[in-house]
């Protein structure tokens, strides 16, 4: 196990050098920004499912942004007859303490759910692990104060071993921790299963390819599923 998670890491490391990117900067390929991705005022009036994120969530490297995992999400939503439709606010490179910069103007149109996938670039990055706490908790707080009513679904990730056992341990920690004195769901680690698997990535060993999205929606799925069908 601690020798997979080496490899996992490794490939992750290559996203350290993705600089962190405004919505609608280029990635290597035109990056779709949050706001053409669906917050603008639409004729769709069904409630939204609003998937903050990295590029592990916008989709980067994919020949069709519908490819990436929050579409994944929306098809199996429409198998199920759940009239939801989801939104997704993944930006390349983006750290917590830019999601936290920009969760306001994301939430400007009332969400139903919001799904927070942030960290990644953060722990490749070595950055503060109090600061990534304190940012993903700021993030929570900003939903609960502007949009009460919204329902929250937390992500988790993983730092790199080469970082330290210390530091690992405590970035770990951090989003089982949050969830629960939140009391929000928790995905444990969206790369479960994909992370240091060279078939379900692509070239780059980071991002993952089609089937590797595939993979995330359904672990993100088994999360956010009840979360849709409660009451």
């Amino acid at each position: 196990m601690i020798v997979r998670y080496k490899l996992v890491f490794a490939a992750l490391a290559a996203m350290i050098g993705c600089s962190e990117r405004r919505p609608g900067a280029a990635t290597g390929r035109e990056q779709k920004s949050p706001d053409s991705a669906g917050l603008r005022p639409s004729t769709d009036t069904r409630p939204m499912v609003v998937f903050l994120g990295t590029s592990l969530t916008s989709g980067a490297g994919l020949a069709d942004p519908d490819q990436a995992y929050p579409a994944l999400i929306q098809a199996r939503i429409d198998a199920a007859r759940l009239s939801y439709r989801v939104v997704n606010g993944g930006v390349s490179g983006e750290t917590s303490a830019g999601l936290l910069h920009r969760v306001d103007w994301m939430l400007r149109q009332p969400a139903a759910v919001v799904v927070i996938e942030t960290g990644a670039n953060d722990g490749l990055r070595g950055l503060d692990v109090g600061s990534l706490r304190a940012n993903v908790q700021g993030v929570i707080d900003r939903i609960r104060r502007d949009q009460p009513a919204a329902r929250i679904v937390l992500i988790g990730m993983r730092a790199l071993p080469n970082l330290g056992a210390i530091y690992s341990q405590r970035f770990a920690s951090v989003f089982p921790d949050l969830a629960r004195q939140n009391g929000v769901p928790l995905v444990p680690f969206l790369l479960e299963g994909v992370a240091g698997v060279p078939r379900l990535n692509q070239a780059d060993g980071v991002h993952p390819t089609v089937e590797g999205q595939r993979r995330l929606a359904e672990t993100v799925w088994r999360v956010l599923e009840p979360v849709l069908t409660a009451p």
